[in-house]
């Protein structure tokens, strides 16, 4: 009988371990959505979650989202409780996301005080972290030397009033453009005002999160903006883009996706990238980025964490980097100068312009702030309001409906 009652204790347990394994296999899968849909960039990432797989013998299923309808798509899942493990965040987007507490809180430790300064603030709400930088990358002021020398312009700007006469000097050449300034252009207008509003000591919310569109020292920023663009060519980044490697123009701020531009089509332009101008301070450029979170009904959220600081971590990300580089540098500042930024041309310049970058606003409701903001630069622009006016009356509208 003790016998008998052994064997069944042992059957009982054998069967019981058998019937845990799928469950156990079914927890070494994660899933994470994310926006690198190209396809040198899918390749890209794919390898490097590959060596994650191998490293914690799991799966992680990746699904590819676009920037026109993600943020859509995001917002139905967590609507439907079908979120997944892990989500690539834009840098405008944590706040919501994390304001509607569908985001795990993440601990304050080690993994996030290694990254840059400048990009800690998006992932955090209310003084909780819930999100890890990923990459970032900024904008520089790029220069057309030839148009320099043809105008006499012996020196690159360094503030905003040198580079105000420089376009003066450059107006005397037929056929071009002195300085190249984002009009109508939803999303990237406000991308290209904020350093003016920066770099003059203002910005739009306050350390106490007081909405300050119409400063004094943005509308001067704002004044500055506008008697650029009007010795300019007013379009959209696309076709400022295009405009610049044509050779027709001046001074325009941008990314380095125009230098593969550049590259491809006209190799032999002469430029060089420079600092954003200061006016009451130094240049400040806008950072953008990317960022990881955690679905706080994850199905997997230890094996999700370990996966969200393996792929933000600066040597996966360099590596990331090295093969897209429309990536920017790694988010932890540790590799801002690593020796490989140093041997691709201009890149220091852009890992010397990080040090002296901000992001996107911390609000829930950015983005119609934004819309608000760039709605009162187009006005302005244009001429159908004074700098002055165009920002009261959007100060007032985002007053009412948002502060």
């Amino acid at each position: 009988m003790k016998n008998y009652c052994y064997l069944l204790i042992i059957s009982v347990l054998f069967v019981s371990s058998c019937t845990k394994t799928p469950t156990t296999e079914a927890n070494k899968t994660i899933k994470f959505w994310h926006f690198w849909s190209e396809p040198t960039q899918k390749q890209a990432l794919k390898d490097l979650v590959a060596e994650f797989e191998k490293q914690e013998h799991c799966t992680v299923e990746l699904t590819d989202l676009s920037w026109n309808d993600g943020k859509t798509k995001l917002l139905a899942t967590f609507n439907s409780n079908t979120a997944p493990d892990v989500i690539e965040l834009g840098s405008d987007w944590v706040a919501q996301f994390s304001s509607a507490g569908v985001l795990q809180e993440l601990p304050n430790d080690s993994t996030f005080a290694k990254f840059a300064e400048f990009s800690r603030p998006p992932a955090m709400w209310k003084s909780k972290i819930y999100g890890y930088p990923w990459n970032v990358d900024t904008r520089v002021m790029f220069c057309n030397n030839e148009l320099l020398k043809k105008a006499g312009v012996t020196a690159i700007p360094t503030t905003v009033s040198e580079l105000i006469s420089a376009c003066e000097k450059l107006q005397t050449i037929a056929g071009i453009y002195p300085f190249g300034a984002n009009g109508d252009d939803r999303h990237r207008l406000y991308k290209k005002i904020l350093p003016f509003f920066w770099s003059n000591g203002g910005d739009v919310i306050d350390a106490n999160g007081k909405l300050t569109l119409n400063s004094e020292e943005n509308i001067q920023g704002l004044n500055a903006y506008i008697a650029l663009s009007r010795m300019g060519l007013i379009e959209s980044q696309r076709q400022l883009d295009i405009s610049f490697v044509q050779g027709k123009v001046g001074f325009w701020f941008s990314g380095g996706w125009l230098m593969s531009k550049i590259a491809d089509g006209n190799p032999s332009l002469d430029y060089s990238v420079a600092l954003v101008p200061g006016m009451k301070s130094e240049g400040v450029s806008f950072a953008g980025g990317e960022y990881v979170a955690l679905s706080a009904k994850g199905t997997n959220q230890e094996l999700a964490a370990k996966f969200a600081r393996y792929i933000t971590d600066g040597k996966t990300t360099l590596e990331f980097c090295k093969k897209v580089s429309e990536a920017g540098f790694p988010a932890d500042k540790h590799y801002f100068s690593d020796s490989y930024f140093k041997q691709v041309k201009n890149r220091n310049v852009f890992a010397e312009q990080l040090t002296k970058a901000k992001m996107t606003p911390v609000h829930p409701k950015w983005l119609e702030i934004e819309a608000l903001l760039e709605n009162a630069v187009v006005e302005a622009l244009y001429g159908r309001k004074s700098a002055t006016g165009a920002l009261n009356d959007a100060q007032a509208e985002a007053v009412g409906r948002y502060q």
